[in-house]
């Protein structure tokens, strides 16, 4: 039988890792299929134009086609957030809300382009195609272009255990999720240097809204990263 959502694209996406903990968190049912983000079929390109994962299905709303899909992670994630509100993802503070906005697309595109494009990508996709790893573009990023990322929220988290007041939001959610993607494969950073955000790591990765697409990702990621990578200068 069917689940009432289905989640289409790759468990490896940070953005299909923040969708699926959102979905975790309201306690809703879903599937996940898989697409070939090198050959995406046409049926999805209908649903997501922009040829990027994950996109949603709603499947009390229709079951095949463009009708009831939603493509990006933020608009599935503000969807489900309107359909089942509680527990809430978003703070409901006006401004605590504009906050958590501002700190996912902080993740969405900074955290993503460096972690994601300068660490995972050249190592995971070499893998994939049989290549080697270009270590040289994964570590200059990493001691280049993240820690500046880093130290922005060290400095936002300020000591707490979460980014906005005592509770999880999508701001968390957000951030765990591109931090985890470079996780999987590379030994930590400097704990010294950033204590509240390797707190805020070790917490997020422990978590139960993390937990069924994490263990996808080293089903997945076992055989092409049998060791972490060390890319520390």
């Amino acid at each position: 039988m069917t689940a009432p959502y289905i989640l289409y694209g790759s468990p490896l996406s940070p953005f299909q890792r923040k969708a699926e903990a959102v979905l975790a968190l309201k306690g809703l049912d879903y599937d996940c299929e898989a697409i070939n983000i090198m050959a995406m079929p046409e049926w999805y390109l209908a649903i997501s134009p922009l040829a990027r994962i994950p996109a949603l299905r709603d499947t009390s709303i229709a079951a095949e086609g463009p009708d009831g899909t939603i493509a990006d992670s933020s608009a599935i994630c503000g969807f489900l957030e309107k359909k089942c509100p509680a527990p809430a993802a978003y703070p409901e503070d006006p401004y605590l809300h504009g906050r958590a906005l501002w700190l996912e697309e902080y993740a969405d595109s900074a955290m993503a382009m460096a972690g994601g494009g300068g660490v995972f990508r050249p190592i995971i996709f070499a893998a994939m195609t049989g290549k080697e790893p270009d270590l040289d573009t994964a570590r200059q990023t990493w001691n280049e272009k993240l820690p500046p990322l880093w130290d922005y929220l060290e400095a936002q988290l300020d000591g707490g255990t979460y980014f906005l007041g005592d509770t999880l939001s999508i701001a968390d959610i957000a951030i765990a999720a591109q931090l985890m993607q470079t996780d999987l494969i590379v030994t930590p950073f400097d704990a010294a240097k950033w204590p509240a955000l390797t707190a805020f790591l070790e917490a997020m990765n422990a978590h139960e809204i993390f937990q069924r697409n994490l263990a996808a990702c080293q089903k997945m990621l076992a055989k092409m990263v049998p060791e972490k990578f060390d890319l520390n200068a």
